[in-house]
């Protein structure tokens, strides 16, 4: 969400969208590239299938807990990162997939 116009409080939120990135990380050959990605409070992380089957992408972490749900080829899920400390990441249709992603300040 952006927000034109900032006042008061608002302007906390204005200063934290304009700053916000957005990564991707790839599935492919039934792994995360890369396995490792640290981002800022505020980013988003893209997760995009480039295997040519399902993956379903989710994470029970304090921090972060979410599940994405089956996605086919081709498709990506995004997901905001709104508080600083480490996430991990499995697919729950390949229990072998792992990354890590730090969030910071």
């Amino acid at each position: 969400m952006k927000i034109k116009y900032c006042l008061g409080v608002a302007l906390i939120a204005c200063a934290f969208d304009a700053s916000a990135a957005e990564y991707e990380i790839a599935q492919r050959n039934k792994a995360f590239a890369p396995v490792y990605l640290k981002i800022k409070v505020g980013d988003v992380v893209n997760f995009v299938n480039d295997d040519p089957f399902a993956h379903n992408v989710y994470s029970l972490s304090e921090t972060k807990s979410f599940d994405v749900g089956s996605y086919p080829k081709g498709q990506g899920k995004q997901i905001t990162f709104d508080k600083p400390g480490q996430v991990f990441v499995e697919c729950a249709i390949h229990p072998f997939m792992k990354m890590k992603i730090e969030v910071t300040q």
